[in-house]
């Protein structure tokens, strides 16, 4: 481990456990985190989780169960401090990853599976009036009739020639008309 660059990013790394020890292993790594002030290198452990419903004879009922049984996801720095705290917690087998080598989720597996979730709060509903800002229809007005949020896409009803067609914009495209 000496020999590597060090991350100066946090990233999110993907450690591997024993079976069952998932939720064990993330309790005592953040009890160390705390007890030792490791929050400036560890900033988060998750356990993927995903909830089923389940039907069964006395009916429905939604179970919350693991994604990846014997993982837990870790964003961090990777230093020899932070990296020495995860490899030697106690059901801890290995970082996922060549040889000894821990190597990084990319910002697209990160997303894919759902660890950094964006927030995102527009000032704009369906059914309100925007203004488009940007591209062939600048300064058209329209009415929202729909929102796309995993897209990053918003479809306004805007009148041409008199007539409302639909055009899909991105929400850095439109904004609120005052009210």
């Amino acid at each position: 481990m000496q020999d590597e660059a060090l991350s100066t990013e946090a990233r999110w790394y993907v450690v591997h456990t024993y079976s069952g020890y998932e939720n064990k292993v993330a309790a005592t790594i953040q009890k160390t985190v705390e007890n030792r002030h490791l929050e400036d290198l560890i900033f988060d452990i998750r356990i993927p989780m995903e909830t089923v419903t389940e039907y069964t004879d006395s009916g429905s009922k939604e179970v919350e169960r693991k994604l990846f049984p014997g993982y837990v996801l870790i964003k961090m720095l990777m230093t020899d401090e932070s990296w020495y705290v995860v490899r030697n917690t106690r059901g801890v087998t290995s970082f996922v990853g060549p040889g000894s080598k821990p190597v990084p989720l990319t910002p697209e597996e990160a997303d894919a599976l759902g660890v950094e979730k964006v927030v995102v709060r527009l000032s704009y509903d369906v059914g309100d009036s925007v203004k488009i800002t940007e591209g062939p229809f600048e300064g058209f007005v329209g009415v929202v009739s729909a929102i796309n949020i995993p897209e990053g896409r918003v479809t306004v009803n805007v009148s041409l020639v008199g007539r409302e067609m639909p055009v899909e914009f991105e929400f850095s495209q439109v904004v609120l008309m005052s009210k």
